[in-house]
């Protein structure tokens, strides 16, 4: 299972300990439709706790387009407490398949 789908099924089963596993220590999530970037691994639990656990989000994978060996760009549809959204999550992995980074583009 790759690091995207790992994050879309501990995500949308609220399992936040989960989640966090396959991330690294230091990941940021940047997303600006929310106005902010999360810096480290407890910021990440928060993000996660808030915006996927806190607004019932499920997610969808659409498609994924590889963009380098270790960068997938992962389009996605979200429903939740908020509504609807789409666009993409961009990961980034290190050599141990963990998540250092995921840029978010919401439309």
């Amino acid at each position: 299972m790759t690091a995207v789908e790992k994050f879309i099924k501990t995500t949308n089963s609220k399992d936040i300990e989960g989640a966090l596993e396959i991330f690294t220590n230091d990941a940021i999530i940047n997303d600006p439709s929310v106005g902010s970037s999360f810096d480290g691994i407890d910021q990440v639990r928060v993000y996660v706790e808030r915006f996927f656990v806190g607004y019932n989000t499920t997610t969808k994978l659409l498609r994924t387009e590889q963009i380098t060996e270790n960068s997938v760009k992962a389009y996605v549809d979200f429903t939740g407490d908020f509504g609807h959204e789409t666009g993409y999550l961009q990961f980034e992995t290190n050599g141990d398949g963990l998540i250092i980074r995921v840029d978010a583009d919401l439309d």
